[in-house]
This record gives C-alpha cells, sequence and structure tokens, in this order.
C-alpha cells in the first residue's frame, strides 16, 4: 500500500526524541523501537515509532505463523508486533498450562497508520490514509511538544510502596536448578535456560516514565516500548533475535553475564574474565550450535557462518557474551518460514531445543507469555528485525500486575547459587525503576 513520505532535518534530535515518545502516548496501539545510538554492525536507525492500527491480526499459538503469513503477504505494507515464547505449541506441538496474570495474546500484528523513523538528523515521516498536511501539522505539534509529566496521585503512590515479590522461592530456586542437572547428567539435555518471576500486585505505575527511567540508565540496542490498550512492555533489551536484511540472516544469541564495576581497571578485567571464562564461553558456543542448526533450515548450502564468536560486548549494567551467527537464503524463501524454522529462539530454551522446553514448562510456575518472545517488525521488502524481550517490565494496567521474569543458562558446570545471584543482578535494573519511579 502507498504511504505519504516526508523528511525533516532536525538540529536537537534528543529533543525531538522524547517529545515524540511522549506525544504518542495518545494512540491506543503504539510500538517504539530505540537503538540507543549503540555501535552496532546491523543497526537500520536510531529510533522508530509505529502507532495507530490500521489494520491488525491478533490471535492464539494455534497456526499462529500460518495466520501471520497471510496476513504479511496480503498487507505488504510495514507492521509491528509481537511474537509471545507460547507460540512454540504450535511449532513443536507443545502445551503451556502454567499460571497467566498478564493475558497477552499469543501473537500481534499491525499496519500502522502512522511509522515515524529517526536516522542520524533526518526525521522520516511515512504516513497511511493521511489528511492534508497531517504530516506537517504532527512535524510541528511534536517539534514543539510539551506534556506535564505529573502522574495521577494511585501511580505516584503506588510507585512509591511497590512491593516486589518471588514467585520462587530461593530454596525452591535451588531444587529445582537441581533438576535441570539431573536432566543433563541422566544426558536429555545439555543446557537449558531455566526462568522464574518476580511480580508485583494490585500496582498502578506510569509505564511511559517508568520505561524513560529504565532505558537511561541500560541504553540497550534493542529497547522497544509497547502499549496495545491495557498492556504494555518496557523492554531493555541489548539481544537481537533474528534479522533479515535483503538475502542475509543475521542472529546474535547472548549467553554469558558479568557486571559492571566502578573501577575502569577492574571494570576491564571482569570483562577479560567473563571471555576467558570456560563456563561461559560453553554455554556460549552450545547456543551457537543450536542457532547454526535452526539457521541452516532456511540457509543457502555452505551459507551459515559465525562471523564472531564469545564477543564481550559492555552495556550500562553488565557485559555479555554475544555471538554472531549469519546465512544467507534464497529470494524465493518466505520471512514468515526463516522465523518458524528458529523460534524460540536457542538463547531461551537450551540444547536439544524441544526436550529443554518440555522440561523448562514442568518448573517454571509462570507462563512466560510476551517475556523471551520478540517485538519487531516486517518491511514490504519481506525484511524484519526482532529482538528478545528480556530486561524487560510487563504490565497490565486492568490487572494491576506488575511482571519481572529472569532466566538463565544451567549447565554441567553451573553453581546453583551463581545462577541465582545472576539473576538478581539481571533482575536489578527493573526493580530499581519499580522502586525508584520518579
Amino acid at each position: 500500500m502507498q504511504r505519504t513520505t516526508r523528511t525533516f532535518s532536525i538540529d536537537n534530535i534528543a529533543d525531538f526524541k522524547n517529545n515524540l515518545l511522549s506525544w504518542s502516548q495518545q494512540f491506543e496501539t503504539i510500538i517504539w523501537l530505540d537503538s540507543n545510538n549503540y555501535q552496532q554492525k546491523y543497526s537500520s536507525f536510531n529510533c522508530a515509532l509505529a502507532a495507530d492500527d490500521f489494520t491488525s491480526i491478533k490471535t492464539d499459538y494455534y497456526n499462529a505463523f500460518q495466520k501471520l503469513k497471510e496476513y504479511q503477504t496480503i498487507t505488504k505494507d510495514y507492521i509491528f508486533g509481537y511474537i509471545t515464547y507460547d507460540v512454540k505449541n504450535d511449532v513443536e506441538q507443545l502445551t503451556s498450562n502454567n499460571l497467566d496474570y498478564l493475558d497477552f495474546a499469543d501473537l500481534y500484528f499491525f499496519q500502522p497508520k502512522k511509522l515515524i523513523f529517526i536516522k542520524e538528523n533526518k526525521v522520516e515521516f511515512l504516513y497511511l490514509k493521511m489528511v492534508d498536511d497531517e504530516i506537517d501539522n504532527d512535524f510541528n505539534t511534536i517539534l514543539e511538544y510539551q506534556k506535564s509529566e505529573l502522574k495521577t496521585d494511585d501511580a505516584k503512590n503506588n510507585s512509591e510502596n511497590i512491593k516486589i515479590k518471588l514467585r520462587t522461592q530461593k530454596e525452591e530456586y535451588h531444587a529445582k536448578v537441581a533438576k535441570v542437572k539431573e536432566h543433563i547428567y541422566r544426558g536429555d539435555i545439555y543446557e537449558a535456560n531455566f526462568c522464574q518471576e518476580f511480580y508485583a500486585e494490585n500496582t498502578t505505575i506510569n509505564p511511559i516514565e517508568v520505561y524513560k527511567h529504565l532505558n537511561q540508565i541500560s541504553q540497550p540496542p534493542f529497547a522497544a516500548f509497547l502499549k496495545l490498550d491495557n498492556q504494555f512492555a518496557l523492554c531493555a533489551s541489548p539481544e537481537r533475535y533474528l534479522k533479515k536484511e535483503g538475502l542475509k540472516i543475521i542472529s546474535q544469541p547472548i549467553k554469558g553475564t558479568a557486571k559492571r564495576l566502578v573501577s575502569s581497571i577492574d571494570d576491564q578485567q571482569i570483562a577479560t574474565n567473563l571471555m576467558r571464562d570456560e563456563k561461559e564461553r560453553a554455554e556460549n558456543v552450545m547456543i551457537v550450535d543450536l542457532v547454526r542448526n535452526d539457521l541452516s533450515k532456511t540457509a543457502n548450502i555452505g551459507s551459515v557462518q559465525v562471523e564472531e564468536l564469545c564477543k564481550v560486548y559492555s552495556f550500562k549494567q553488565v557485559h555479555q557474551l554475544i555471538s554472531t551467527v549469519v546465512s544467507e537464503v534464497k529470494e524465493t524463501t518466505n520471512p514468515i518460514d526463516i522465523i518458524q524454522s528458529t523460534f524460540p529462539m536457542g538463547s531461551m530454551t537450551g540444547a536439544p531445543k524441544v526436550s529443554a522446553m518440555q522440561i523448562i514448562e514442568t518448573l517454571e510456575t509462570t507462563k512466560r507469555g510476551l517475556y523471551s518472545g520478540a517485538i519487531g517488525y516486517f518491511t514490504p521488502e519481506n525484511d524484519f528485525d526482532f529482538n528478545v524481550i528480556i530486561r524487560s517490565i510487563l504490565y497490565n494496567s486492568a490487572n494491576k500486575y506488575v511482571s519481572i521474569s529472569v532466566g538463565g543458562a544451567i549447565t554441567a558446570q553451573s553453581n546453583i547459587e551463581k545462577e541465582y545471584q545472576e539473576c538478581l543482578l539481571k533482575a536489578k535494573a527493573m526493580k530499581h525503576v519499580l522502586t525508584n519511579a520518579k
């Protein structure tokens, strides 16, 4: 479908970006993607805003990818949305019967009426079904946009007194990880990503302000803000799931985490130690092998390559070991088939993938839902880019329920207490912004 396009140059891009995100809150449906200008090889833009759905698809996991394929093929336009972890049930004929207080649909995509990209100092508007001068009017409104940052009394009071609870107590976590290790010793699996939930009930938060605070202290390359009526995802993800750029496919799994330190000398040392850590590298390499196998299902023969293996990337809160695996596909390969053949991402499951998913489903207490799924978009040219939904706060304002999930890879070498402490480290930024809301 034809979009009307206008491009503007901006002097103060940071102010415009902040105004744009605040201005977008008037719409019931938005997805905001932000790279935070992180220096990464495969970045397409600084940030993107998709707002106000023209058409959409919302479905449970049954035949979800087939329905998405039909929608994407018919629409032939930009579509933005998410795929929850539980779409695995369609891919591998599995089930999910755990607790779910967030109630996200298993898959949702929409064709935005208003689409705005920021690239360097340029702002590009791509609008559908616009009225006369709508782009110019919106641009000028955003440029001068001023919105009161005052929260409602309920939101303010609850943010000051929010009580975050553990769904799985420490002793129970130890026992469950011990069970994962028993499966590893028996040869059922090599590795499993076991997750736990922190949550708050009867809680009202200001989603956009909490997101801004989380993004400010994290500044990750795959941040996202999702608003879908009363459901929100405030995402500070450092991880890319999958990107298609022409005929090239890029996956960048993360396995291996170390905390940042104040002293630059100590911080550099802990990063070096992470790069050399045999256990952390083993975790990463196992997932790289899994990703190579997944990509080979749609790749041209001989095209699967590891561009980077266990490279240390540093973020505001943590150092991470990230590998980059790439492949090439035929021009006739459907983009949905590429995603379906690799979903869910190996970094959030384990190896072998199906056995790991079956085991962690019996041990985890809550349904993952949007957590460890993916948020992203398709272009009219059949390219796409999706993150991994980690380091995120999920919120249902109707249920007044806030959820933070974190996890880690369990291998034969895992020290259970260290795995528990790694979960606390990963949850630190999200817990901080919730209990220190402005």
